[in-house]
């Protein structure tokens, strides 16, 4: 998954600013504690980061 699209998946879903906090905020325990911002930049597949959101925030599958 291309960058853009994983941005344009979360605006779409939290919109902008919930999206913004949640990329900064939210520590994704499966990738090692880590932010979704701090994963992006060590290089995570934007799409592995965008399901473990969705899990998180129990965003249904059909999203995904």
């Amino acid at each position: 998954m291309r960058l853009t699209e994983f941005t344009e998946l979360m605006t779409t879903q939290f919109g902008v600013s919930s999206a913004d906090a949640i990329l900064a905020d939210h520590v994704l325990i499966e990738f090692g504690g880590r932010t979704g911002a701090q994963a992006i930049e060590d290089g995570v597949d934007p799409r592995d980061i965008w399901v473990a959101i969705c899990r998180d925030f129990d965003v249904p599958r059909s999203q995904w």
